[in-house]
């Protein structure tokens, strides 16, 4: 059987989202896994849509009809990254490949047909390449072109499994495409000039946006031959050149073809140690002239690494894997660094390991060009030097050892001060979200790290109170501030006359009005509630603001305990 210049061999993964978390954290394809994106459930597995879970459901309804789901946040870079070598692997077998998606390949027909003797003959080598690499039930379409391919893909019938009724349907095109759809277990081939046939009977949703299939349903148009069926012209001045895209690929005349990608080249570092090495300064060593050749290849072709990633694995078959940023670039000696501190943890750089290691990888996950991180016109000496330090002492140190400030979400400004290690990616910005009770902008310059006792007086020298309705007893006349620094003593007799401390804690603020500062201005109280529907993890403060006789603005903060000071406004 000859192959048509428009026919498309589609290789497709049924659940490959979810086989790529499963290989990533080892855990069994049989457990019923939800992957969620923006709290809708990404992917699911078979044991999952036994239970009526399904791709587009809530998270909350998907726990309903599955309470044991085990639930994983869905990553792109994850199905990206363990999928490119199953690409490779397939371009060994079969050239010119195209990535549809993750889990999805897409090639011209011609050549594997000319070369493995027939269109069937190449499907069953792509099966036995992805069966040697160890995944199952792969599904091989091959059609007039990449969408009847992959359609094709998706009604053939798992190996060793009849036809679905509902697979039967979809393979049966007019004219009898039940005859005309050939291949074995896991293979689904479409005559040639046949597709536009099978095709007919699938949803319209198929090519469609969502807006535009609910249009075609009012008016009586449900399937692809339905949608074919209507004239060109029409469709064309009605829904544009989406609609006229979208009538091309219902009617059997698509005009994609297959964009075989350009295979990137190589950079990724590999060393496996015989005898397995027990200690992480001998693997330090023995991996440097790997790290020197590592950045050298980029280096070759004007290239340097921003991004990387680590794969350990030790004798008892465990794997760490963990990625790596760098503020600039990757030089041999970080890439070592980074082995280093991955292995050692909390460790010594002449520790021994739990286990020995026998194969370390370095795979690049950022790449950029060399000019986008040549330096200005004038130099950039300064930051240069700031970043030669700070990547010394912490390779001395440890990666967490220098940390640099970012913002984050929260509703207490203490928990927005997130401090991430030199080189690691800022969390994700969290300070858009909805945070009820947190404070708006402008924010306190002055954010203590430990809270300071205050005691907030009224007229006749009693401490103010809020009552359960956030209602204060008195309005505030003086406030005194303790010193954190010296809280600890508690019980020592005598008070801290420097910050006008009461007798039995130290460091904590007078309430006789000895040192106490005149209020000038006061708003407030603010309650903030947090975990509200766990009564045993329930916290419910009050925040307060006062100006001071100096004009110094302060956020005080009223809980359980007391008042305290939480930050300032300088």
């Amino acid at each position: 059987m000859n192959a048509e210049p428009g026919r498309t061999i589609v290789l497709w993964c049924p659940d490959w989202p979810i086989r790529a978390v499963c290989t990533d954290l080892g855990i069994d394809e049989g457990e019923p896994i939800a992957l969620i994106d923006h709290g809708l459930v990404f992917a699911c597995s078979a044991a999952a849509r036994g239970y009526g879970v399904m791709r587009g459901l809530k998270l909350r309804e998907a726990q309903l009809r599955c309470p044991h789901l085990v639930v994983h946040d869905y990553d792109v870079e994850l199905d990206v990254r363990i999928f490119e070598p199953v690409v490779r692997q397939v371009e060994q077998a079969v050239p010119g490949v195209q990535v549809v998606r993750p889990g999805t390949l897409a090639m011209r027909a011609r050549g594997p047909a000319r070369y493995y003797g027939s269109e069937a003959a190449a499907a069953s080598a792509l099966l036995s390449t992805l069966v040697g690499l160890g995944v199952q039930g792969a599904r091989v379409g091959i059609a007039d072109g990449p969408f009847a391919a992959e359609q094709a893909a998706r009604a053939a019938r798992a190996p060793g499994a009849a036809h679905a009724a509902g697979d039967a349907e979809a393979t049966v095109a007019a004219g009898g495409v039940a005859a005309g759809g050939v291949g074995g277990d896991g293979v689904e081939i479409i005559e040639p000039a046949a597709s536009a046939a099978f095709i007919a009977p699938l949803p319209v949703g198929l090519v469609t946006d969502q807006r535009t299939t609910t249009l075609l349903n009012r008016l009586g148009v449900r399937t692809l031959g339905e949608f074919a069926a209507l004239p060109e012209a029409d469709v064309r001045r009605r829904f544009g050149a989406a609609g006229a895209f979208a009538h091309d690929r219902a009617s059997g005349r698509e005009q994609a073809r297959v964009l075989a990608r350009t295979p990137p080249p190589e950079f990724e570092a590999e060393q496996h140690f015989e005898p397995p090495l027990d200690r992480i300064d001998q693997l330090a060593f023995a991996f440097r002239v790997g790290a020197e050749a590592f950045i050298q290849r980029m280096r070759d072709v004007r290239l340097v690494c921003t991004g990387l990633r680590i794969e350990i694995d030790d004798e008892r078959g465990g794997r760490s894997s963990r990625s790596w940023l760098h503020p600039r670039w990757f030089t041999p000696a970080d890439v070592i660094d980074r082995v280093r501190w991955q292995l050692q943890g909390a460790g010594m750089a002449d520790a021994g390991l739990a286990s020995p290691i026998v194969r370390l990888r370095v795979i690049p996950e950022r790449i950029d060009s060399t000019g986008n991180h040549e330096e200005g016109l004038w130099g950039g000496g300064p930051d240069e030097r700031v970043h030669h330090g700070l990547t010394r002492v912490q390779s001395m140190l440890g990666h967490d050892a220098v940390v640099t400030a970012s913002v984050g979400g929260g509703r207490m400004l203490a928990d927005r001060q997130v401090l991430v290690p030199w080189g690691d990616r800022p969390p994700e910005r969290t300070t858009d979200a909805p945070w009820p009770g947190s404070l708006p902008m402008l924010a306190p310059a002055s954010v203590f790290r430990e809270r300071r006792p205050v005691a907030l007086l009224d007229a006749k020298g009693a401490e103010v109170a809020i009552d359960a309705r956030g209602v204060i007893s008195a309005a505030p006349e003086r406030f005194a501030v303790g010193d954190i620094g010296r809280v600890g003593r508690v019980g020592a007799t005598g008070g801290d006359i420097a910050t006008g401390g009461a007798a039995g804690a130290v460091g904590a603020p007078r309430t006789d009005g000895f040192g106490a500062r005149p209020v000038r201005a006061w708003a407030g109280p603010w309650p903030v509630v947090e975990r509200w529907w766990d009564p045993a993890a329930a916290k419910r403060v009050h925040r307060f603001q006062i100006v001071d006789d100096d004009g110094c603005a302060w956020l005080l903060v009223r809980d359980g305990d007391g008042w305290w000071a939480e930050a300032r406004y300088d």
